[in-house]
Protein backbone atom coordinates (compact mmCIF):
# COMPACT_ATOMS: atom_id res chain seq x y z
CA UNK A 1 0.00 0.00 0.00
CA UNK A 2 1.25 3.45 -0.90
CA UNK A 3 -0.27 6.92 -0.34
CA UNK A 4 -1.70 7.11 -3.88
CA UNK A 5 -3.91 4.10 -2.99
CA UNK A 6 -5.76 6.12 -0.35
CA UNK A 7 -8.90 7.07 -2.32
CA UNK A 8 -9.51 3.49 -3.50
CA UNK A 9 -8.74 2.03 -0.07
CA UNK A 10 -11.02 4.55 1.64
CA UNK A 11 -13.82 3.67 -0.82
CA UNK A 12 -13.29 -0.01 0.05
CA UNK A 13 -13.46 0.76 3.77
CA UNK A 14 -16.72 2.66 3.25
CA UNK A 15 -18.21 -0.32 1.40
CA UNK A 16 -17.59 -2.78 4.24
CA UNK A 17 -20.65 -3.37 6.44
CA UNK A 18 -20.01 -2.41 10.07
CA UNK A 19 -16.54 -1.06 9.37
CA UNK A 20 -15.33 1.59 11.85
CA UNK A 21 -13.48 4.57 10.37
CA UNK A 22 -11.89 7.15 12.65
CA UNK A 23 -11.95 10.79 11.54
CA UNK A 24 -8.31 11.63 12.32
CA UNK A 25 -6.44 8.32 12.10
CA UNK A 26 -8.14 7.22 8.88
CA UNK A 27 -7.97 10.58 7.15
CA UNK A 28 -5.65 10.94 4.17
CA UNK A 29 -3.13 12.69 6.44
CA UNK A 30 -3.42 10.03 9.13
CA UNK A 31 -2.93 7.13 6.72
CA UNK A 32 -0.06 8.88 4.94
CA UNK A 33 1.68 9.42 8.29
CA UNK A 34 1.17 5.74 9.15
CA UNK A 35 2.61 4.66 5.80
CA UNK A 36 5.63 6.95 6.21
CA UNK A 37 6.36 5.30 9.56
CA UNK A 38 5.67 1.82 8.16
CA UNK A 39 6.56 1.97 4.46
CA UNK A 40 6.93 -1.76 3.73
CA UNK A 41 4.35 -3.60 5.81
CA UNK A 42 0.88 -2.60 4.53
CA UNK A 43 -0.73 -4.26 1.51
CA UNK A 44 -3.55 -3.99 -1.01
CA UNK A 45 -5.05 -6.67 -3.25
CA UNK A 46 -6.07 -5.57 -6.73
CA UNK A 47 -8.12 -7.02 -9.54
CA UNK A 48 -8.49 -5.23 -12.86
CA UNK A 49 -7.25 -1.97 -11.33
CA UNK A 50 -9.75 -2.13 -8.46
CA UNK A 51 -8.58 -2.46 -4.87
CA UNK A 52 -10.51 -5.42 -3.47
CA UNK A 53 -8.60 -5.92 -0.20
CA UNK A 54 -6.37 -3.98 2.15
CA UNK A 55 -4.48 -4.18 5.42
CA UNK A 56 -2.80 -1.33 7.26
CA UNK A 57 0.09 -3.00 9.01
CA UNK A 58 2.93 -1.60 11.06
CA UNK A 59 4.94 -1.97 14.22
CA UNK A 60 6.34 -0.04 17.14
CA UNK A 61 9.73 -1.78 17.05
CA UNK A 62 8.52 -4.51 19.35
CA UNK A 63 5.03 -5.64 18.33
CA UNK A 64 3.27 -5.71 14.97
CA UNK A 65 -0.31 -4.55 14.46
CA UNK A 66 -2.84 -4.97 11.67
CA UNK A 67 -5.66 -2.51 11.17
CA UNK A 68 -8.60 -2.42 8.80
CA UNK A 69 -8.15 -5.92 7.43
CA UNK A 70 -10.79 -6.25 4.74
CA UNK A 71 -11.71 -7.93 1.48
CA UNK A 72 -14.60 -6.81 -0.69
CA UNK A 73 -17.50 -9.15 0.00
CA UNK A 74 -17.75 -10.74 -3.45
CA UNK A 75 -14.04 -11.69 -3.33
CA UNK A 76 -14.06 -13.38 0.08
CA UNK A 77 -13.25 -17.09 0.57
CA UNK A 78 -10.75 -17.04 -2.29
CA UNK A 79 -7.56 -16.83 -0.19
CA UNK A 80 -7.09 -13.08 -0.72
CA UNK A 81 -7.29 -12.18 2.97
CA UNK A 82 -4.99 -15.03 3.91
CA UNK A 83 -2.45 -14.01 1.25
CA UNK A 84 -2.47 -10.42 2.52
CA UNK A 85 -2.00 -11.58 6.12
CA UNK A 86 0.98 -13.72 5.07
CA UNK A 87 2.46 -10.73 3.22
CA UNK A 88 2.17 -8.64 6.40
CA UNK A 89 3.65 -11.36 8.60
CA UNK A 90 6.62 -11.78 6.27
CA UNK A 91 7.15 -8.01 6.06
CA UNK A 92 7.13 -7.79 9.86
CA UNK A 93 9.52 -10.73 10.21
CA UNK A 94 11.91 -8.95 7.81
CA UNK A 95 11.93 -6.11 10.34
CA UNK A 96 12.61 -8.53 13.24
CA UNK A 97 9.09 -8.36 14.66
CA UNK A 98 7.99 -11.68 16.16
CA UNK A 99 4.51 -10.95 17.55
CA UNK A 100 1.47 -9.44 15.88
CA UNK A 101 -1.92 -8.34 17.17
CA UNK A 102 -5.16 -7.01 15.81
CA UNK A 103 -8.55 -5.97 17.04
CA UNK A 104 -11.75 -7.57 15.73
CA UNK A 105 -15.00 -6.19 17.09
CA UNK A 106 -17.03 -8.80 18.95
CA UNK A 107 -19.94 -8.17 16.59
CA UNK A 108 -17.78 -8.88 13.52
CA UNK A 109 -18.85 -12.50 13.08
CA UNK A 110 -17.23 -12.93 9.66
CA UNK A 111 -13.92 -11.41 10.72
CA UNK A 112 -13.78 -13.41 13.94
CA UNK A 113 -14.58 -16.62 12.06
CA UNK A 114 -11.75 -15.83 9.62
CA UNK A 115 -9.18 -15.25 12.38
CA UNK A 116 -10.27 -18.37 14.24
CA UNK A 117 -10.13 -20.47 11.05
CA UNK A 118 -6.53 -19.46 10.31
CA UNK A 119 -5.37 -20.27 13.84
CA UNK A 120 -5.38 -16.94 15.66
CA UNK A 121 -6.46 -17.03 19.29
CA UNK A 122 -8.31 -14.33 21.25
CA UNK A 123 -6.54 -13.13 24.37
CA UNK A 124 -8.38 -13.53 27.66
CA UNK A 125 -5.48 -12.47 29.87
CA UNK A 126 -5.55 -8.72 29.23
CA UNK A 127 -7.79 -5.71 28.90
CA UNK A 128 -7.56 -3.35 25.96
CA UNK A 129 -7.71 0.32 26.97
CA UNK A 130 -8.26 3.31 24.73
CA UNK A 131 -7.73 7.03 25.34
CA UNK A 132 -8.20 9.84 22.83
CA UNK A 133 -5.39 12.38 23.04
CA UNK A 134 -6.80 15.86 22.69
CA UNK A 135 -6.49 19.02 24.77
CA UNK A 136 -9.80 18.53 26.60
CA UNK A 137 -8.96 14.95 27.64
CA UNK A 138 -5.41 15.84 28.69
CA UNK A 139 -6.72 18.66 30.92
CA UNK A 140 -9.39 16.37 32.43
CA UNK A 141 -6.83 13.62 33.04
CA UNK A 142 -4.41 16.05 34.67
CA UNK A 143 -7.15 17.30 37.01
CA UNK A 144 -7.89 13.83 38.41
Amino acid sequence: MVPRDYDKVYALWKSIKGFGIRKVDDSREGVEAFLRRNPTTSVVAEKDGEIIGAILCGHDGRYGYMYHVCVKEEYRRQGIGKDMVVFCMQALRAEHINKIALIAFITNDGGNAFWHQIGWKPRADLNYYDFTINEENIIAFNEL
